[in-house]
């Protein structure tokens, strides 16, 4: 799989895409992450990429020129699954999203900054709009690396145990139950007497019990989905 991110502040992404299950997996070749500086098809000496609003709002707009020469450029070297748009006004990133993006093969997630981009951009070339929450934030590094982290521990090989991520929270609309490690007991606190029975059967059970009190209480919201 190859994600190329699109962004005016590469230096935002270098930590979150360097470190952890998404560092492990560039390391092993599970995914390529390719993070491009806009500023490379910038207007003029100062390499240009945003300009005022028409209509006089506040704010400085990413300018379509950039943008537009290099999308094309990477699509001229290979075909897209989807080109996204990092705005807040998006489609929520659910982990249904996340589980779908994993089976892509190329996807650009492209980073707005500023006031946004031009609106053009959005029009002719984005294929979907995705947002991390109902919320502004000073770009869309964040939201990609969010994105990006969502789907490549999904990649078979990305963890270690591949079926860790068939339990997390939101993979059947439900939130995970609670998690214990050792010691059994410390400071008076102790770890339920079921995980410790050594009875598959009883803990998948108490597991999938506290999956749904946990939702009940914490996410009832996620239940409309099934029920």
């Amino acid at each position: 799989m190859r994600i190329d991110i699109l962004t005016v502040v590469p230096e935002l992404l270098d930590s979150p895409l360097s470190h952890s299950i998404v560092g492990r997996a560039i390391k092993k070749g599970l995914v390529e992450i390719q993070v491009h500086n806009i500023r490379k098809y910038g207007l003029g000496p100062h390499r240009q990429v945003d300009d005022y609003c028409y209509g006089g709002d506040a704010g400085m707009v990413m300018m379509v020129e950039p943008v537009f020469k290099m999308i094309e450029k990477l699509k001229s070297e290979r075909n897209y699954d989807e080109i996204i748009y990092m705005s807040p006004d998006g489609e929520l990133l659910s982990q249904g999203i996340a589980n779908e993006l994993s089976l892509k093969e190329n996807i650009i997630l492209l980073c707005g900054h500023y006031k946004g981009i031009d609106h053009r951009i959005r029009e002719h070339l984005v294929t979907r709009e995705i947002s991390i929450g109902d919320y502004v934030l000073s770009g869309g590094e964040i939201p990609a690396a969010v994105v990006a982290d969502s789907i490549v521990r999904l990649i078979p090989g990305a963890l270690t145990d591949e079926t860790s991520a068939l339990s997390d929270s939101f993979q059947d609309d439900l939130l995970s139950p609670p998690v214990y490690t050792r010691p059994a007991e410390y400071n008076g606190w102790k770890v339920p007497d079921v995980l410790l029975s050594g009875n598959p059967k009883l803990i998948r059970e108490w597991q999938e019990e506290q999956a749904l009190e946990r939702t009940k209480e914490l996410r009832p919201n996620l239940l409309s989905k099934n029920f």
